[in-house]
């Protein structure tokens, strides 16, 4: 197969291949591409269809692959575009802020534990995203790419708009990071809100953090907007301010080895003072005159007299001072091993030193204690991904800058997690802002040569994450607007010139701002955690889910990988958001849930070749081979129906109403499949065939029916309706039952066949012992809309079916139609018979069945039944003789079938008018000529002759019409068809006449065996 150029006419093909350059394809133009040489068409013969040619698997993304060509190449590197963002978002918040009070809470041995348990959920699904990544081309959208294109758009959106959520919260998070740092650190003289009383300086500090952080995020806004070449510039800055914060915190620790600072805490008996409002850890001084109070013995005590009224346990416990940061080799490593939890605002306490406790603690509020807290944090490390689209080759820079990043951050945490524990004393590691420091930063104090260094560097380190969150997640959301997966974000997929995706930039804004709003660092660092916790499972799983299946396609380049490491990492991702926070975690599936059905439900439909659609087939395949080729036990048993629809001349359905009887029977459970036939041959008729296809599957969508289409293209329609009904199906996924409609038109002579077909099908389906459902009058049966407020659905039991007529009334009141509907069983019983016992038993029978009906037993004399059997049999075997015959023209054949007619109806007229019983003739005349056909058009169509005398009246379906007036369906079995082809037109008026004025009509035949049970 052969490539199309320019030079031949044809339209060039899409390439499979990104980047492809103008200069190539102009230097080849013209130019035979072939891998082999394909013959050149002879003067009989056309060109080759462009749709012929091989051109690999070209997925739905030929537009967006457009987009990307015409956007600015991409040029940036492992370094710049994976591992700096990387290593921005791990390295922000929880390093500087929170990892001193982590190590002073849960103890060295058990942070170790906690962070070692993070890192190997991090690295794990960083391998898994290292195969996905390198299993092909890794557009624009990063994780929600591969997460899409591996579990298919609703999981791929789902997730994905969860991890663009937690994106856009990390970005608050960080800005809220930010701006702590300035106002407690760095100038807490610039805050506008002040504390107007005791106990208000937190709701003082939310108010700040609110105002400069909505200020901080449109600035950060607006850099991003300008371009991500300038983010990636200030990257370098911040990056540079990091490693000099990290270096000073190890030369730090070095120093202390030989040369401890002098840090004091001060402690009152065995609980940690604030020093913010007091600088001499005393109760009292000697001054030249005398003893005199310090600041401390005014916040505690009501006047600065000795003799003033005092908390008791100031007056109970003495003051201490100890080491803040006793340095490595102080042996306080010891001291720290351990946890030490306690509830939110409990005192933050020294083991070992003795206090004096009081019989009722005060706990007023402006004393000047140190209190513990509480939060959760997680971080991302899929910064680098969300930017796949601006790398040069997202393959090799995913995997290395990914891992190297985690590798980095892993150790610097670790590391940093013993040298905490081993530096700096407990009271000191859980006070979460520096309180009894002075209101310095704990980290800080430790670094050398100064606590600047620290403070400086954590401000841009957390505002360069802040940046690279605002940079990334605005990408995210444009990717998964362009897949047109969710139809009101798509206009957030078009940006300026360049691809900036501007209208992202500015919904990302507006979210970000939300999690400003709300202001505590501490609440919005949970949201975050849960999506990106649930991102990483979905990775994990997809990475598993294709490794598992083994599709020809999985061929990732990146080799160090095992579907058990995926599915470890997957559980210990789910396991750490319950832990996290159990809440938070059912919150955030909640949310993906909904989304997930709402792109179920509105979203486009996509095929990506996706790992759930190959996951289906593997299952649909175990589930088949484990199914019994036999039939299945009684309890099980429910229709699965064939339905045979006819087609008209513009491949239309004929009667759409029997899909909707399909969907009323089956209430979406069970197997549907709907056939047809086209006469022709496949060859000729396959367009058509295709075309036919796509109407009855749109019609089945539109009358709500589940199932599959199979249409056959046969030479005549006897042989294609045979094979449907022997081959429909696979393994023991086969149908049971045949519904079909009623041949309306058997009696014109242009259609011989009609009725010719519909008795062969029926034979058909006795001889594979196959239940036969026949609708009369379709078209007058009730849609899916309508609704029957009333009625019933009466069903005649002649012969026993194996229980069908019992379960089809029963079956179709589960639907919403036929809800309503009452359920009468009609059977016959002769004069000499026990109606009485009869009823009775069948009553019991539906009881045993749990079957609500109501039963009658219809009375007839013998005499009735035999003339009603005998006078059947005589009109269809005076018209087929008669006309035989004749041998009369086709004219003189329909007039002779109007005078049947009107003699039979003359025939009900005098049955109706004689209340006496009719007795049956002893003989007919059988012999008719031509003289007796003149002489019969001339007589008094009103006159009552012996040899016609009709007991209609006394069909079985019409006493139902008189015994219980009107009811919305009748159920009834027809005989089966004669053994001899030659009766089959017989057959037909048999059914005709038995049928005769009545609505809506369905015959049941089973297939000869028991569909229903009274047992459990």
């Amino acid at each position: 197969w052969a490539w199309t150029h320019q030079g031949d006419g044809n339209p060039r093909e899409s390439s499979p291949f990104l980047s492809v350059e103008l200069e190539r394809e102009s230097r080849l133009e013209g130019k035979n591409m072939a891998l082999f040489e394909a013959p050149s068409p002879g003067p009989g013969l056309g060109r080759w269809p462009p749709g012929s040619l091989c051109q690999g698997v070209v997925e739905d993304e030929e537009d967006e692959d457009s987009r990307r060509r015409e956007a600015k190449a991409p040029r940036m590197g492992t370094f710049i575009g994976v591992y700096l963002p990387c290593l921005q978002n791990i390295l922000g918040v929880i390093l500087f802020l929170r990892l001193t009070w982590i190590v002073g809470v849960a103890g060295v041995l058990e942070s170790f534990l906690i962070v070692s348990l993070c890192c190997t959920c991090t690295m794990l699904t960083a391998i898994s995203m290292s195969a996905i990544a390198t299993n092909g081309v890794v557009p624009a959208g990063g994780s929600y790419y591969m997460i899409s294109r591996s579990l298919g758009p609703e999981f791929g959106g789902a997730v994905g708009l969860c991890f663009y959520l937690g994106t856009t919260f990390a970005g608050a998070m960080y800005i809220l990071g930010t701006i702590e740092i300035f106002l407690t650190y760095i100038s807490p003289s610039a805050a506008i809100f002040q504390a107007t009383e005791t106990g208000g300086e937190a709701a003082a500090l939310l108010n700040n953090m609110r105002v400069y952080g909505s200020c901080t995020l449109a600035l950060m806004a607006m850099v991003v907007f300008v371009g991500v070449k300038y983010v990636n510039k200030l990257a370098l800055v911040f990056l540079a301010c990091v490693v000099l914060s990290i270096l000073a915190i190890y030369a730090g620790v070095i120093k202390t080895a030989f040369d401890p600072p002098d840090i004091p805490v001060c402690l009152l008996g065995n609980r940690t003072l604030a020093k913010r409002t007091f600088e001499a850890c005393a109760k009292t001084h000697v001054a030249s005159n005398g003893t005199v109070t310090t600041a401390l013995w005014s916040l505690f005590c009501n006047i600065s007299s000795p003799s003033a009224s005092c908390d008791e346990y100031f007056v109970q416990n003495n003051v201490t001072e100890i080491q803040g940061i006793p340095g490595v080799a102080s042996g306080v490593l010891l001291d720290n091993l351990w946890s030490t939890y306690s509830d939110k605002g409990a005192f933050v306490e020294k083991e070992g030193v003795p206090s004096v406790p009081v019989s009722e603690e005060s706990r007023a509020s402006g004393l000047p204690y140190v209190l513990t807290d509480i939060m959760t944090y997680w971080d991302c490390i899929m910064a680098g991904s969300n930017r796949s689209g601006d790398l040069k080759d997202a393959q090799k820079s995913i995997p290395t800058g990914t891992i190297l990043a985690i590798v980095t951050t892993s150790f610097i945490y670790l590391s940093c997690i013993v040298l905490f524990g081993a530096c700096i004393e407990g009271v000191v590691l859980r006070d979460k802002f520096g309180e009894a420091l002075q209101g310095n930063l704990v980290i800080g104090m430790l670094a050398w040569p100064s606590p600047w260094v620290i403070v400086i560097g954590s401000f841009f380190s957390t505002c360069g994450a802040g940046l690279q969150s605002l940079t990334g997640a605005p990408r995210l959301l444009q990717a998964i607007a362009r897949d047109g997966i969710v139809p009101f974000l798509q206009v957030f997929g078009h940006g300026k010139a360049n691809g900036e995706p501007t209208w992202a930039l500015l919904l990302t804004t507006l979210i970000c701002e939300m999690g400003i709003l709300i202001a505590s660092l501490d609440s919005v660092a949970p949201i975050l955690s849960m999506f990106f916790l649930m991102c990483y499972m979905f990775v994990n799983l997809a990475c598993a889910v294709q490794t598992l299946l083994r599709t020809p396609n999985w061929r990732p380049r990146f080799k160090y990988y095992h579907w058990t490491l995926s599915f470890l990492g997957m559980s210990l991702c789910l396991a750490l958001m319950f832990i996290c926070s159990w809440y938070y975690a059912l919150f955030a599936m909640l949310i993906a849930g909904c989304i997930y059905k709402y792109i179920e439900y509105r979203g486009a439909e996509k095929e990506w070749g996706d790992g759930i659609r190959g996951l289906s087939l593997n299952a649909a395949r175990y589930a088949l081979l484990r199914l019994e080729h036999g039939p299945p036990h009684t309890k099980n048993w429910r229709p699965q129906v064939l339905v045979m629809l006819n087609l008209d001349a513009q491949r239309c359905v004929k009667h759409p109403r029997l899909l909707s009887f399909a969907s009323q029977l089956k209430a979406g459970k069970g197997l549907t499949i709907v056939g047809s036939v086209l006469e022709g041959t496949y060859l000729d008729q396959h367009l058509e065939a295709q075309q036919a296809e796509e109407n009855i599957r749109f019609l089945m969508g539109l009358e709500k029916t589940k199932g599959f289409c199979q249409l056959v293209v046969s030479s005549n329609l006897r042989d294609g309706m045979s094979h449907l009904i022997q081959s429909a199906g696979l393994g023991g996924m086969k149908h049971n039952t045949v519904l079909m409609a009623w041949p309306g038109s058997w009696k014109q002579e242009d259609n011989p066949f009609s009725w010719k077909n519909f008795v062969d099908t029926v034979r058909d389906t006795t001889a594979a012992q196959q239940a036969l459902l026949v609708a009369k009058n379709i078209d007058l049966f009730p849609q899916n809309q309508e609704r029957f407020s009333e009625g019933s659905i009466d069903v005649w039991w002649i012969v026993h079916d194996g229980g069908m007529l019992m379960l089809l009334p029963f079956l179709l009141r589960q639907h919403k139609v036929w809800r309503k509907c009452r359920m009468r069983i009609f059977t016959v019983a002769q004069v000499d018979d026990n109606s009485i016992q009869m009823k009775k038993d069948l009553q019991v029978f539906l009881y045993h069945l749990r079957i609500s009906a109501e039963v009658e037993v219809v009375e007839m004399v013998e005499n009735d039944i035999s003339a009603f059997t005998y006078e059947k049999t005589l009109v269809m075997e005076q018209r087929s003789q008669m006309l035989k015959q004749m041998q009369l023209s086709k004219n003189e054949r329909e007039r002779e079938a109007q005078l049947i007619h009107d003699r039979n109806t003359a025939s009900h007229a005098a049955a109706a008018t004689r209340p006496q019983a009719l007795s049956v003739p002893d003989k007919v005349q059988m012999t008719w000529t031509k003289e007796k056909l003149i002489a019969e058009k001339h007589r008094n169509k009103e006159a009552s002759t012996p040899g016609f005398k009709c007991l209609f009246s006394l069909k079985p379906v019409h006493t139902c019409a008189w015994w219980h007036g009107p009811c919305q369906k009748f159920l009834e079995p027809p005989p089966g068809p004669p053994p001899h082809r030659r009766r089959s037109r017989k057959y037909m008026e048999f059914l005709e006449v038995l049928t005769e004025g009545l609505n809506r009509v369905l015959l049941v035949r089973g297939g000869g065996r028991e569909v229903i049970t009274i047992y459990s």
